[in-house]
């Protein structure tokens, strides 16, 4: 037996640098990025001892100036500034999708290990999207928009249907309000502009007067400058400390007044029910103004939630901490080089022109079936529900749309005008690795939107604190899709099947060509559809196809092509086993194939531990990882076997004898 003894050594030198590269490849952000997290997070636990860092809500002095001056990128819209039309058909939907069960919590990768999401999730976008969180790839339930109704899409019943076209006009809506607020912006800072250019000319006018009149006085003009010049150097310095509190958070140099807490209103108290859904979309836009901050002094937010600290009590011993942890504000660069988990990820995105939010990640929560939630940590800010986090995987600096919803159960009874109080739900935000910035926290009703815009999601992290009574909520985003469309991996499929031939008459298959570049390139779309799409989509059970048929058809069109992937792997196996090629030529080509069935072999069984592991077992059949040939499952009409170690082993023993 020529290969016994290679079959006795899977650790050999090559076999090993191959898999020092997979591991270094594959693990650079869990283990890099990850343990940098660690670092920073023990660094600044250390550095703040047993003190918590001051955070502001509504009723504290200095909630505005610290909202305009750290957190601008927020904007909060009452429920009262969105249609009343707009709010019965989403909420509707909201409770819709709850009781068909569509929204399930998700088995996601969290350091290496499978985790539980504290929330229950549903990913609702344009036909053929994903979203890619945490190692776990969602599938979109296609919003049903006229557009779409018009192509026949009758992938769900009616009632589903329904409930994602209403959360489709609020897709809409969210779209045009967003814009609207960016022009808004836009104009807002051409008008400042040309108001500073005016004042430049101004002052050079004044500027050449005061010049003339000053010749003609002669020598009281050098001692009358040298005392302005005085004045100004003392003015500067000012400045200077005033600025330096204002980026540490401290109100020192403030005056009581200051701190006051400005109130702006929406421009209308509501909006007619009688608008027909067209026109009420786009009339909402133009008619109601964004709330910076609501008028929080006119309805009281009942509720027993944590009391905010204030800057006055702390001041003083987070003013003296040394050294501040912004220098340490992780971008997650390896996240987003990761993309969708594609071979050869794309150079990152950036939001410009027009939003348009392309999926949206329902959540819904009941805190009373949650056994345990835990304790915000920096802040004291109360019990998370989800904690400290950037949203992953968007165009860089697109923004975030919200809709929160409250209720006191499925029959979408509101959890306002209770027998008791109840604690509402909050937003906490703070500025990422930063413990002189005081946190925001701002209580949520009803209805209300918020907005991350511009580069808040990228340097703020967000948390949502969790209320009494169940929350929906719904997040609309602009997700980095470029490696994440079923049209994108379907072309991907095409450019790899390019490379195999079929026989018309005897139904054969043969390689066009034996470029290692091109072998190279299609077993990495091999590696791609089997990962990335059949195992992300079959790992999370029969979720879709209990109640939207869309992903069927597709996901089996994918499985057929990854079955023609593993017959080209085997023909491309044979190339190298054939000795009648040249040395040099099938060297290379092993070489090439050694790396991709290596890196195979272990996301083989990175997955299949996955499949089998504790919490998997846990879930009802429906949501349980089915069985499929990619999953070990005995097929003998695959060309090759699931365990690819013995094949490594004979391309490895090919390399040694070469």
């Amino acid at each position: 037996m020529p290969f016994t003894c290679v079959l006795q050594q899977p650790t050999s030198p090559l076999m090993k640098a191959r898999q020092c590269k997979h591991n270094s490849r594959n693990m650079k952000r869990s283990g890099d990025s990850e343990g940098e997290k660690r670092r920073k997070r023990r660094r600044l636990l250390q550095e703040l001892g047993d003190q918590k860092i001051p955070f502001l809500g509504p009723s504290n002095r200095g909630f505005q100036q610290l909202w305009d001056s750290s957190y601008s990128g927020l904007v909060l819209r009452r429920s009262c500034s969105l249609p009343a039309e707009l709010h019965a058909r989403v909420q509707a939907a909201l409770l819709t999708l709850r009781r068909k069960g569509c929204l399930l919590r998700d088995l996601v990768r969290v350091r290496d290990r499978d985790v539980f999401t504290a929330v229950s999730r549903a990913l609702l976008g344009e036909a053929g999207h994903t979203y890619r969180y945490l190692d776990t790839r969602l599938f979109a339930i296609p919003w049903h928009s006229e557009e779409a109704e018009v192509k026949g899409q009758n992938c769900c019943d009616a009632d589903l249907r329904a409930a994602c076209k209403a959360l489709w006009e609020l897709n809409t809506f969210f779209c045009s309000d967003v814009s609207q607020l960016k022009e808004s912006d836009r104009l807002a800072q051409c008008e400042k502009g040309e108001a500073e250019a005016k004042q430049g000319e101004e002052v050079d006018t004044e500027s050449k007067h005061s010049e003339d009149s000053k010749n003609s006085e002669g020598g009281d003009s050098e001692s009358r400058q040298s005392e302005e010049g005085d004045t100004e150097s003392k003015h500067s310095e000012e400045w200077d400390i005033e600025s330096k509190h204002s980026e540490e958070g401290c109100s020192g140099s403030k005056q009581e007044g200051e701190w006051e807490t400005e109130v702006k209103h929406s421009s209308e108290e509501g909006e007619s029910s009688q608008v027909k859904p067209s026109e009420t979309l786009a009339a909402a836009s133009s008619e109601h103004s964004e709330v910076k901050c609501p008028s929080w002094a006119a309805k009281a937010i009942s509720g027993t939630e944590t009391e905010p600290v204030g800057l006055g009590a702390q001041e003083k011993p987070v003013a003296q901490l040394k050294h501040s942890l912004s220098d340490y504000h992780i971008q997650d660069k390896e996240e987003h080089a990761s993309g969708q988990g594609c071979s050869h990820p794309s150079p990152p995105q950036v939001c410009t022109g027009p939003v348009k939010f392309n999926v949206t990640l329902l959540n819904y929560m009941d805190p009373t079936s949650m056994s345990q939630l835990k304790e915000e940590p920096y802040y004291g800010m109360g019990k998370m529900a989800v904690g400290w986090h950037h949203d992953e995987n968007l165009i860089t600096h697109s923004p975030v749309a919200v809709y929160s919803y409250t209720c006191h159960d499925d029959k979408g009874e509101t959890s306002e005008g209770g027998s008791g109080e109840k604690a509402c739900w909050r937003i906490g935000l703070k500025v990422a690795w930063d413990i002189h910035t005081p946190g925001l926290m701002l209580p949520l009703e009803s209805g209300d939107c918020y907005y991350m815009r511009d580069d808040l999601n990228s340097t703020h992290q967000h948390c949502v604190l969790a209320g009494d009574t169940a929350r929906f909520s719904s997040t609309h985003r602009v997700a980095e899709c470029s490696s994440g469309t079923l049209t994108y991996i379907q072309s991907r499929c095409q450019k790899a099947l390019s490379n195999l031939h079929t026989d018309p008459e005897t139904g054969s298959h043969s390689l066009v060509a034996l470029l290692p570049t091109m072998l190279q390139h299609c077993e990495e779309i091999h590696n791609e559809v089997e990962f990335e799409w059949l195992r992300q989509y079959w790992f999370q059970g029969q979720r879709y196809t209990r109640f939207c048929s869309w992903w069927t058809g597709p996901m089996e069109q994918l499985e057929n092509n990854w079955k023609l992937m593993e017959t080209m792997t085997m023909l491309f196996l044979a190339a190298v086993e054939d000795e009648g090629q040249a040395e040099e030529g099938r060297r290379e080509m092993a070489e090439t194939l050694l790396s991709a069935l290596t890196d195979r072999h272990q996301q083989r069984q990175t997955w299949r531990d996955r499949c089998h592991s504790s919490l998997a077992q846990t879930l009802p059949p429906e949501e349980a990882p089915a069985d499929r040939p990619f999953w070990g499952v005995d097929d003998p009409s695959m060309p090759l076997p699931f365990d690819l170690s013995e094949i490594i082993n004979r391309v490895e023993s090919l390399l040694w004898r070469m």
